[in-house]
C-alpha cells in the first residue's frame, strides 16, 4: 500500500511540473490525472478491505475523509487559475487601490476597487518606485505631487516650473517632466509625458487622461474600475 501511494505521489509530482506541455509518460495528462484519481480511489478501498478488523464506523469515517481530500485535489488542480483570480480579488477587496490581475470573458485587464474614502486609488510605480495615484478622468495629464516627484528620483535642479495649472487648491505652476516608465498592475507604458507640481499645491498624484487614453478599455463601475491593456 506504501509503495502504491508513494507511485501515485510521483505521478502527481510529474503532472505538476509536466503542466504546461500537456502530456507525461506518452499520456494527455488528463488522461493520466484520471487514472491517478482511479488509482487513489482503489487504493483507499483496498486499505478499508484490508483493516476489515476494525469497526464499521471509524472505516467509513476514513473513507470519506480520503475521497474529500481526493476530490479537493483534484478540484485545485483543475481549476487552479480560477482559485488564483479568486484570491487576488479577495485581496484586492481587502486592500482598496490594489491592482489585481484579472481575466474575464473580454480577456486580461487589471480591476481596482474604490478606496473607503469613495475615490479610485491606485498603487502604482514610477520608474521602478512605488506611487499612490488618484485616478482623475478630468486631468489631461499625469500630475505628480511634488513628494513624490523627489521621492521617485526627480531633484529641484530638473523642474523648471513654466505651466500654470488649475489643482482643487487652486491655481499653481508645474514643471513639465518626462517618465521612462509607469506601471498600474500588469498595464506598463514608457516614455509619458507628465507634470510636477510646486511644493504643497497637490496632495496626491493624479493619473490622468494621457495614460487613460492609451488603454483599449476603460470601465468604470459602482465599486471597481477595469483597465484593458
Amino acid at each position: 500500500m506504501i509503495f502504491i501511494l508513494v507511485l501515485m505521489g510521483a505521478t502527481l509530482a510529474v503532472l505538476v511540473y509536466n503542466h504546461e506541455s500537456g502530456v507525461s509518460f506518452g499520456l494527455p495528462n488528463d488522461d493520466l490525472a484520471s487514472l491517478v484519481y482511479l488509482g487513489l480511489l482503489a487504493a483507499v478501498i483496498g486499505a478499508g478491505v484490508v483493516g476489515a478488523h476494525r469497526n464499521m464506523g471509524e472505516m467509513v469515517k476514513n473513507l470519506l475523509i480520503w475521497v474529500v481530500v481526493i476530490l479537493g485535489l483534484v478540484t485545485g488542480w483543475l481549476y487552479q487559475d480560477q482559485a488564483r483570480e479568486t484570491v487576488l480579488r479577495v485581496a484586492g477587496g481587502l486592500s482598496p487601490g490594489r491592482p489585481v490581475n484579472i481575466t474575464d470573458a473580454n480577456g486580461q485587464a487589471v480591476s481596482i476597487r474604490k478606496s473607503l474614502n469613495g475615490h479610485f486609488e491606485a498603487a502604482g510605480s514610477v520608474n521602478g518606485q512605488a506611487v499612490d495615484f488618484l485616478i482623475d478622468t478630468g486631468a489631461t495629464s499625469i500630475a505628480l505631487s511634488h513628494e513624490d516627484a523627489m521621492s521617485i528620483g526627480f531633484s529641484e535642479q530638473d523642474l523648471s516650473y513654466t505651466l500654470v495649472i488649475t489643482t482643487a487648491n487652486g491655481r499653481a505652476r508645474a514643471a513639465p517632466v518626462r517618465l521612462d516608465s509607469l506601471a498600474i498592475g500588469s498595464i506598463e507604458r514608457t516614455s509619458l509625458h507628465a507634470m510636477v507640481t510646486e511644493p504643497g499645491r497637490l496632495d496626491q498624484s493624479l493619473l490622468g487622461m494621457n495614460f487613460i487614453s492609451s488603454l483599449t478599455a476603460f470601465e468604470m463601475r459602482r465599486d471597481e474600475v477595469i483597465l484593458r491593456d
